[in-house]
């Protein structure tokens, strides 16, 4: 339960300090005085989303500090998080918003202790269920309906949903490894047919000798010039051993000058030296005389060989230009491409083996959604009943509602779609909720949906904003003591235009705006300059009415009659609440459905521009 709210600096609030009550508290005021903004801050010290415009203007700082009352499972929350008890009864949330050139810094306190955003969201689940103005049109959307439905179904459902989400995970993974594997299977067999090209092309070529390419150019050299070499070997020949041509030739030269030196060893033995060389000189002129008449004698031309030369060349460039550069690189490259085509061909899991994978994990997932499915079927025949009982007594005892589960391929949240049907008057067909209800029908709904939660959910605080917008008269009544009724089991907080509703509060909060004068120094006002705009200021103010000033209040929101009038009338709607008290003092709601742990899908209240 919300016990007290402290705002500083807040929107058009400078400071104020509210004390709430269980039961029903109403915050009543002219359109605009500011009721929303005192909602707004309580979402706010709960985590909710703020900007720059929530600090108030001249301000760089605001405080949000609200104070619940604390219950077990807040103080074994607490000890979880490990955030010390300041007080065994009170839990203090606090927000400061902070502004520093055009950026908002925000930090949120619990018993005085820094947490942060997840702690904060999963502690307001505990706390507060807000319903803002404008949350009707959620209304309309599936994801939030098969939340509230989930949600309504307790821990059993839930826990069926995680199954679902766990199976609808594994499914996916094993999809994806399917996939993932059909991929790399197109591409082992688009790279196989390339390896086996290349290895039947390298094998083809019969690689073995990296110089094999340099040896049959060689051979090409001496193939195409043969006979030029016949001529020019025969001309050595003659030039170092025998000349036809009536010349000496070197060895006939070296033969007169070894004799000419021989006999002049035998008179000067010290040219002996000399003698040696022209002897070995003599002996290698005519080894290699013999040796280039072999080799002329040898050398044949060979067209054939010359051609398989050639085309050999021409076939290992090739394979060098595509598997080289060099002749060793593509060799190389051929015996690398026998071990990757041996591991193409092997090893890794077969596409049939993740086919039956993943089919598995796809039958579990269907199994999973079906079980959901049927939980829900039996979830939702519980809401309906318990949703038209608290319908009727809103003036709606003649609606349909039905909750249509149509089936959609799996997903996380199962294999439903969830349609809320609504008729609102005999003998009309069923149709999806925000097609055919007025805005009156869809607040009542909604209010009728929040009674219904109300039973399953540990939230000590209800807060609805305008929740009787676009009702009066016998509806407004229904309204009133409804929420009369809700607030026998939780602490309500309501923002209402009507009269009657107002009447039913127990705790019944006037907000007006005010223009003040003063501005402060060192926390001290201080006389104004009223010619000076800037030191008149607009704030909001909230008074907490008692016995007369409420008959005030509600005359003032009846209007339309003489102040005599309108004070007898706020007093015939005081007398008619406590006889509307008496009679519904004694809750009436039921519900077969066991409390969940935790609820899914609450929204954060909706800002208003």
């Amino acid at each position: 339960m919300l016990i007290s709210l402290q705002i500083e600096n807040f929107a058009l609030v400078d400071r104020l300090d509210l004390k709430f009550g269980s039961g029903l508290n109403v915050l009543t005021g002219e359109t605009g005085a500011g009721k929303s903004i005192i909602l707004d801050a309580l979402d706010a010290a709960l985590g909710g989303k703020v900007t720059g415009r929530a600090i108030r203007t001249g301000a760089d700082r605001a405080l949000i500090e609200a104070n619940f009352k604390l219950s077990s499972s807040l103080a074994a929350w607490l000890k979880e998080q490990q955030i010390e008890l300041v007080d065994e009864t009170v839990l203090v949330c606090s927000r400061e918003l902070t502004v520093n050139r055009g950026n908002v810094r925000s930090r949120s306190r619990l018993n005085g202790v820094l947490v942060n955003k997840q702690q904060m969201e999963a502690l307001r689940d505990h706390l507060v269920e807000i319903t803002a103005q404008g949350q009707t049109v959620l209304l309309g959307q599936s994801s939030l309906q098969r939340e509230w439905l989930d949600a309504f179904g307790g821990a059993t459902l839930m826990r069926q949903r995680e199954t679902v989400a766990t199976a609808y995970v594994a499914a996916q993974q094993a999809l994806q490894a399917l996939e993932k594997r059909r991929q790399f299977e197109q591409q082992r067999l688009q790279q196989l047919d390339l390896f086996e090209y290349q290895a039947k092309e390298l094998n083809a070529a019969n690689l073995s000798d990296p110089n094999e390419l340099t040896d049959l150019e060689q051979e090409r050299q001496r193939l195409s010039h043969s006979v030029e070499l016949q001529q020019q070997s025969y001309q050595v020949y003659q030039a170092l051993y025998q000349n036809d041509a009536g010349s000496e030739a070197c060895a006939d030269l070296l033969g007169k000058a070894e004799g000419l030196l021989t006999d002049m060893v035998r008179y000067d033995p010290e040219i002996q030296s000399v003698l040696d060389l022209v002897t070995d000189a003599l002996a290698q002129v005519e080894e290699a005389g013999r040796q280039i008449n072999t080799y002329g004698e040898d050398l044949e031309t060979d067209p054939e060989r010359l051609q398989f030369v050639e085309q050999r060349i021409i076939e290992l460039k090739q394979i060098c230009r595509k598997y080289g550069p060099t002749l060793g690189e593509a060799i190389a490259y051929s015996q690398k491409l026998q071990t990757d085509l041996a591991e193409l061909n092997g090893g890794a899991q077969s596409t049939e083996v993740l086919e039956q994978t993943y089919q598995t994990r796809q039958a579990e997932l269907l199994q999973a959604c079906d079980r959901l499915t049927e939980s829900r079927r039996t979830t939702a025949q519980q809401l309906e009943t318990l949703l038209l009982s608290q319908l009727k007594p809103l003036a709606m005892d003649k609606v349909q509602f039905q909750v249509n589960i149509a089936a959609v391929s799996p997903s996380a949240t199962g294999a439903d779609r969830i349609t809320f049907l609504f008729s609102p008057n005999p003998g009309e067909p069923l149709q999806p909720l925000t097609e055919i209800a007025s805005g009156g029908e869809m607040s009542r709904f909604l209010l009728a949906l929040k009674a219904c939660f109300s039973q399953i959910d540990s939230v000590g605080t209800m807060v609805f904003d305008e929740i009787d917008v676009g009702v009066s008269g016998r509806v407004a009544q229904a309204i009133a003591e409804k929420l009369h009724q809700l607030s026998q089991n939780h602490q309500v907080l309501c923002v209402t235009h009507q009269p009657i509703v107002a009447a039913m509060a127990d705790a019944h909060f006037r907000v007006n705006k005010q223009v003040i004068d003063q501005i402060f120094s060192n926390g001290k006002a201080i006389a104004a300059d009223t010619s000076k705009t800037e030191d008149v200021r607009t704030v909001v103010r909230v008074a907490a009415l008692d016995d007369q000033q409420r008959r005030e209040e509600l005359a003032q929101l009846a209007g339309g009659q003489t102040a005599q009038e309108a004070i007898a009338f706020a007093e015939s709607l005081l007398n008619q609440a406590a006889n509307a008290r008496l009679t519904h003092a004694t809750p009436s709601l039921n519900s077969n459905t066991s409390p969940p742990k935790s609820r899914t899908g609450r929204k954060s209240r909706a800002k208003k521009a």
